[in-house]
């Protein structure tokens, strides 16, 4: 958490005053045409979950050894602890489809490189801005470039707006370069050829093929342009294009409170040095740009999250579970390290207690193999037992999890909680989860069907929930 609570009051309490008369004020200030949902902050924090849509890319929102990582993905989870929800983070390519799927409430906030202008303000609300770029033309320095004089190369390359006349630029679909190009070509009195890629292409993809050879010329943000210089020293992104331009997030324009709120949030993270350290890390360090992208653990290079995932998968059938969240378990019990050991003594892979890599057989509790399969028979025995107990292959999956993250009797003393105060047995969020939470408490812990004593649930119950999270940002991405 960013604020105590204290200080999260106040700046409700400031929202919710000045946020009033702009509700009134601004709900229907649009003659765009389109008709936005309504659902703004209340109706959000009564849902418990904040939507978020964002696109795919080395920078935003991507899969990173296992783990979902990006320049958004951070800021949005610290947006969502500051409004006291949940997250839950969408991907979609097409930039005119996130800004219908916002309107039609498929979503509740675009968190993306989005730069403001005037036509995007017709459909949308943007939030303050978090950085001011400028677009840049990409395009191929000389093939012989490092054997050449500065003269030499300057003279090949366009260094003037008015050399793009009669040039073919391809751009991003829907994307503000398009509107920019057309004033530019306006300016300088000639045609610039623009070709819009197919919706599936992004800047990056197109910078790649300005690399490759395959078109000669795009634009780019110039944050975005100089990442992708570092994987492409052959390029060039010096030629402006645009004046300063805002990039910001957006809201539906009658979503007031929200967009009110976001913005004080924003306002406070500018003033934590955290703010600046999370853009540094995914625009200004291009060496751990270059060392992600070229991986074959980065997930827009393919299908893979682990060195283990042949045996994952392997394993996951045997337990019949998708292999993608065995896998997201794995990485939070070791971030798959074989070597890792915690406080406890737990060890490897699987994190195996000493008496249960004695009761399966390891000799070697770090090797990846020994340990994967103690794990498994272990997993599967407490699938077995709870078979008997929990129908839903889903939900038997969490107490599953729970069993492995803090021990089976805890969490039949959930159950038998759950049973006996009205909650559903079967069904672990909001049900088993919540009177293990409650384990924590006099009342609960000695209760006469509680058989184990005291619990402190908090983690299991962030464990299980870490682990679902996880798995949905795999579905995105891995296969």
């Amino acid at each position: 958490m960013l604020y105590n609570r204290a200080v999260k009051i106040a700046l409700w309490i400031i929202a919710v005053i000045f946020l009033t008369a702009a509700c009134k004020n601004d709900r229907n200030n649009s003659n765009s045409g389109y008709d936005p949902v309504d659902f703004d902050f209340a109706k959000i924090k009564e849902r418990g979950k904040l939507i978020a849509l964002t696109g795919y890319n080395a920078y935003s929102y991507f899969i990173y050894r296992g783990q979902p990582m990006g320049y958004e993905y951070e800021l949005v989870n610290r947006l969502a602890d500051f409004l006291d929800v949940e997250v839950e983070f969408k991907v979609e390519k097409n930039i005119e489809k996130m800004f219908n799927m916002l309107n039609e409430g498929e979503g509740d906030l675009i968190a993306f490189n989005l730069t403001v202008t005037k036509g995007r303000s017709q459909k949308v609300a943007f939030t303050h801005h978090h950085n001011i770029t400028k677009q840049v033309l990409v395009q191929r320095r000389p093939e012989n470039w490092r054997r050449m004089r500065i003269h030499e190369i300057e003279k090949e390359l366009i260094r003037s707006p008015l050399q793009l006349i009669g040039k073919t630029v391809h751009i991003r679909k829907n994307s503000a370069y398009h509107e920019r190009l057309e004033n530019l070509s306006n300016e300088i009195g000639g045609e610039i050829k623009i070709v819009e890629a197919d919706p599936d292409e992004t800047t990056e993809s197109l910078i790649d093929m300005v690399a490759s050879g395959e078109i000669d010329y795009t634009i780019s943000d110039e944050n975005i342009a100089e990442l992708s210089q570092s994987q492409y020293p052959d390029i060039d992104i010096t030629t402006e294009i645009s004046f300063p331009q805002k990039i910001a997030w957006a809201v539906r324009k009658n979503s007031t409170t929200l967009l009110d709120t976001i913005n004080i949030w924003i306002e406070e993270m500018r003033k934590q040095n955290d703010y600046y350290v999370i853009y540094s890390k995914y625009y200004k360090n291009r060496n751990a740009f270059r060392r992600r992208t070229e991986s074959e653990y980065f997930s827009k290079n393919g299908s893979k999250i682990s060195k283990y995932d042949d045996l994952i998968k392997e394993y996951a059938q045997e337990l019949g579970w998708d292999w993608r969240i065995l896998a997201s378990l794995i990485y939070q019990e070791s971030q798959f390290d074989p070597t890792a050991k915690s406080w406890a003594g737990a060890q490897g892979l699987m994190q195996l207690m000493p008496a249960t890599a004695k009761q399966y057989g390891v000799e070697d509790v770090t090797n990846p193999y020994q340990n994967l399969r103690a794990g498994i028979n272990y997993l599967k025995w407490l699938d077995n037992y709870w078979k008997e107990y929990v129908a839903d292959q889903n939900e038997r999956i969490k107490f599953v999890l729970a069993s492995y993250n803090i021990g089976l009797g805890h969490i039949q003393d959930a159950m038998r909680l759950a049973e006996k105060y009205d909650g559903d047995p079967e069904t672990w969020y909001d049900n088993v989860e919540k009177f293990l939470l409650s384990k924590s408490k006099k009342k609960y812990y000695n209760d006469p069907v509680v058989r184990n004593g005291y619990a402190l649930g908090r983690e299991t119950s962030k464990y299980v929930r870490e682990i679902f999270e996880r798995y949905e940002h795999y579905l995105q991405f891995i296969s």
